[in-house]
């Protein structure tokens, strides 16, 4: 029997970032984390075409689009590509290899790191985002934390049923798709699968693969999702 597929288009639409050439030819949709620094490297070339407000800190290495805002006390280490239309607010932290897609905002007190965020994406209050790829129009609510890392620091596989997935990445976070929601202060454990328009409770530690159109009010407990 095959190992299951985690393929980019099922849980993204890639008409919903400027950079859907990242996933051509990828099998697993996480196969682009490790790819990241390598695509910025070959395709960014650093430019301001945002507003600054106060004295950020920006990176050499960050292209920022139309109409985006950096606000007073935001840190942007760099590589990162910020899209248009977005907001990177007080406290925020997009350390290397980000791409953060048009109309997205990141807020105070939230950190980015090696990861891949379509249009859309709501990360606005106290998140900390690692080794991850979100969808278009993802939200993740206050506190919500997607944890990169095992405690014994072993690679990380995805389980799917009795099917076991390797993912040979030791730090992956999630993949979560298109217009799901994260409530506050929920955590994902390493490898976190989330299917679109899916809904995890607030509070929720979840670890595994939420189907599309469900809902976790906890682990283990799964619902479908109704409106």
């Amino acid at each position: 029997m095959s190992a299951p597929v985690f393929a980019p288009a099922d849980y993204l639409d890639l008409k919903q970032t400027d950079h859907a050439a990242l996933f051509y030819g990828v099998n697993q949709a996480w196969e682009i984390l490790p790819a990241l620094a390598q695509y910025l490297k070959d395709h960014l070339v650093a430019a301001n075409f945002g507003e600054i407000i106060g004295d950020p800190i920006i990176g050499d290495e960050v292209y920022i689009g139309r109409d985006t805002v950096i606000e007073p006390g935001a840190y942007i280490k760099g590589p990162a590509w910020i899209g248009e239309n977005c907001q990177i607010r007080h406290g925020a932290y997009l350390r290397e290899n980000v791409v953060i897609g048009s109309g997205s905002v990141i807020g105070n007190s939230c950190e980015i790191k090696n990861s891949f965020l379509c249009n859309g994406c709501q990360v606005p209050h106290f998140n900390y985002v690692g080794d991850s790829i979100l969808g278009a129009r993802v939200h993740l609510a206050a506190g919500v934390i997607v944890s990169n890392l095992k405690l014994n620091g072993d690679a990380i596989s995805v389980r799917s049923g009795e099917e076991t997935v390797a993912t040979g990445l030791r730090k992956f976070g999630a993949l979560i798709g298109d217009e799901a929601e994260v409530g506050c202060n929920a955590v994902l454990n390493p490898g976190s699968i989330l299917g679109r328009r899916s809904l995890i409770y607030p509070g929720v530690v979840w670890r595994g693969i939420l189907p599309a159109n469900s809902i976790a009010k906890a682990v283990g407990v799964v619902h479908p999702r109704h409106g």
